[in-house]
């Protein structure tokens, strides 16, 4: 039985309904990442499990209690905000111990597990610190040690990293997949930076409008979306549209090329349009034996970016760009001219609306 369950999850705003039917079973220290734009619905999500609002339809059970209608204080949860939250007339030490004492634990019990929470965040030193003397990262550091002390079931973190500059994020990603690894927490991360939820996460959910357009690993989102939303938001991405010649066979035609796909589309009749999704980073100008499908196109520009140069192409009235290394024995291919871009086929995805 999965640790945390979200089961027809629903919510409404008066007559706006931001979340649908939402499902999803979350493993026990599984490091989830809820991932979309501003008003997708993700926060609305993770302040359901938090308690702070009530799911108009549905039922949140941790650790196979139903916990949907009980309040936070019931709620053994851990939760960080984006805006820190640590008070202001509270020193270090007080703010980490703050949950410990509104639990009534020993003060010899308080002062361990402090000490162990500032030795987790590498923070021993600053213990007599007030907030205002400690920078942003530092702070949030502080917020998630007091989020951890009282050892609550689940850690809840609402885009904990946007207040920090961007190598402060960084690190500091890298710092809470660290710990919640060490302390095998369940953990629920909202971001809407893809770059955050692709390198820490054991899994995913992209939304879209109160719904979950796609749940898996950071793999199979970004190599294999499947939606055209995540197909845009997640990495960068050409979409191109193509007439199907043959479904039984999965030929298609982009312009006057016709293209074999790797995946079949019997569902479709000849004729029909489809999307089809190619990554920059699939192309190359080099034939290669690796690669057995290719389209070109007249070079529109071609931008240096240090490690690697993106080229945008015309491909049959399709603004494509394709990425490759920087490599200081070859020049980038000149403005105008038309170049051949080769990939494999098992990379050009169909997607669905």
């Amino acid at each position: 039985m999965s640790f945390l369950t979200l089961q027809n999850i629903k919510k409404s705003f008066g007559p706006v309904q931001v979340v649908h039917d939402f499902n999803m079973a979350i493993e026990k220290g599984e490091f989830i990442s809820f991932l979309g734009p501003s008003g997708c619905g993700k926060t609305t999500i993770l302040r359901m499990i938090a308690g702070f609002e009530t799911p108009s339809d549905g039922d949140i059970v941790i650790n196979g209690r139903n916990q949907t209608t009980l309040r936070p204080n019931q709620r053994n949860i851990g939760m960080v905000f984006q805006a820190y939250a640590l008070f202001p007339n509270m020193n270090v030490f007080e703010n980490v111990a703050f949950g410990l004492k509104v639990a009534g634990k020993p003060k010899s019990e308080i002062g361990a597990r402090v000490k162990e929470m500032l030795a987790l965040i590498h923070l021993e030193h600053l213990a007599d610190r007030y907030p205002y003397q400690m920078s942003g990262g530092q702070q949030q550091r502080v917020a998630l040690a007091r989020a951890l002390a009282p050892k609550p079931e689940v850690l809840l973190l609402d885009e904990p990293l946007s207040a920090l500059d961007a190598k402060i994020r960084v690190s500091l990603r890298e710092e809470i997949r660290q710990i919640q690894r060490q302390l095998g927490i369940t953990t629920i991360f909202v971001t809407h930076d893809q770059e955050e939820a692709l390198s820490i996460s054991d899994r995913i959910v992209v939304m879209n409008a109160g719904r979950a357009d796609q749940i898996g690993t950071p793999f199979e989102v970004y190599n294999k979306p499947e939606t055209r939303f995540v197909a845009s938001f997640v990495g960068t991405l050409n979409i191109l549209e193509a007439t199907v010649v043959d479904p039984a066979s999965a030929t298609i035609k982009i312009g006057e090329t016709t293209l074999k796909l790797a995946e079949p589309i019997a569902t479709h009749k000849q004729g029909d349009k489809i999307s089809l999704a190619l990554r920059p980073e699939a192309g190359t100008l080099s034939a290669s034996e690796n690669k057995d499908s290719s389209i070109s196109g007249k070079v529109l520009s071609s931008n240096f970016l240090g490690s690697v140069i993106r080229t945008r192409l015309d491909v049959a009235g399709h603004k494509i760009s394709f990425d490759m290394f920087n490599n200081p024995g070859m020049q980038p291919p000149e403005h105008d001219s038309v170049v051949t871009l080769y990939f494999d086929a098992r990379d050009l995805l169909v997607i669905r609306e």
